[in-house]
């Protein structure tokens, strides 16, 4: 294969026409042709590298044939009309298939189908089963409708690549809106974090967890390890587990509702004189605090709500609810010796 045959069948199948459906576009065109010529078979032909395939045809049901006894490959080598007034008394014809055979064609006129870059594609073309011959306005007339059928074949090309730019730039835009989204979500958390937790502590976790309470026992096991070794809130151990606990269980179970799909957020950071900071956050609607009863009340006493918004608030030296509730922020001060919380409720047990 020449190296221009390589490029005029790259050029080709730049067109991605090969086998497409039938397209009125290209169908009026033939029909006008053979119209025009007054012929009986008129075909839209493009030449592949071993078949000649017929993207329109007027008076025969053939879609393709070998590129072999095609008159239209002959017509692809030059590039003025190529005609065959009689294909019994021309030596390249006369003993072809398709002239000694059905459709047993006597006269052909192709007009080539060349690109902007020069590249012959196929053509535009007429047969009849008698001699002949085209006039002066026929043989001009097909020669406008031979443009068409290029404009047609390039305005093809140009959709589908104005398609394939504007799904690039969509695909692009969506995934910039994306980025930007992702960026925007992160750094509001940077910010939430930053107006939660003072500057001097230094994060020592961050992690999600799924919405599972079969987690949270690991997850307080592994925080209250790295609270132990880093010797943090010395003395109130107990306290700051049963607080995360209850954190981490109420954001699964009344802001996740349980949903394992979901996550809740933990985070902790400690200062060098021992100050805890605990921070856990969930992605559900909030809450409004002040209307959560508390069950020391006479109204709440007999109800579940409330009571790990209690203990928490009584464990913890500083609580505070934050994002509608959806954040709670827990501070234990650094060792300064005394009685934790749950030692004087033992204390005062004991003494009743």
């Amino acid at each position: 294969m020449s190296n221009d045959e390589k490029a005029r069948l790259a050029a080709l199948r730049s067109y991605r026409i090969l086998d497409t459906d039938a397209e009125a576009a290209f169908d009026d065109l033939t029909l006008l042709a053979s119209r025009i010529c007054q012929t009986p078979i008129a075909l839209i032909t493009l030449i592949d590298e071993k078949r000649q395939w017929f993207k329109s045809r007027v008076g025969t049901t053939l879609r393709e044939t070998s590129r072999e006894i095609a008159f239209c490959d002959h017509a692809i080598r030059q590039r003025e009309m190529f005609v065959i007034p009689d294909a019994l008394a021309d030596a390249r014809f006369r003993d072809n298939p398709a002239v000694v055979l059905e459709p047993r064609i006597r006269f052909y006129t192709g007009a080539p189908l060349i690109n902007p870059e020069g590249q012959a594609l196929g053509t535009l073309c007429v047969l009849d089963k008698k001699p002949r011959t085209l006039n002066p306005d026929q043989l001009e007339a097909l020669d406008v409708l031979r443009r068409q059928v290029m404009a047609q074949l390039e305005l093809r090309r140009n959709l589908r690549e104005l398609q394939v730019a504007l799904a690039e730039r969509d695909r692009a835009e969506s995934e910039t809106e994306r980025l930007i989204a992702d960026l925007r979500e992160a750094l509001e958390g940077v910010r939430r974090l930053a107006a939660l937790i003072p500057a001097t502590p230094a994060c020592q976790l961050d992690m999600r967890i799924p919405a599972d309470v079969t987690a949270v026992p690991k997850v307080v096991s592994g925080v209250m390890q790295l609270i132990r070794l880093k010797g943090i809130a010395a003395g109130h151990e107990v306290d700051v587990e049963i607080a995360i606990q209850e954190a981490l269980a109420n954001a699964i179970k009344h802001g996740c509702h349980n949903d394992p799909a979901k996550t809740v957020q933990c985070v902790v950071a400690c200062d060098d004189a021992g100050e805890l900071t605990v921070v856990v956050r969930d992605p559900g609607p909030g809450f409004d605090v002040a209307a959560v009863p508390s069950p020391l009340d006479g109204a709440g006493l007999m109800k579940e709500s409330g009571r790990g918004i209690f203990l928490i608030n009584e464990l913890m030296d500083e609580v505070k609810f934050e994002e509608g509730g959806r954040s709670i922020l827990m501070r234990k001060k650094g060792p300064v010796g005394g009685a934790t919380p749950l030692d004087a409720a033992r204390s005062d047990t004991h003494r009743r």
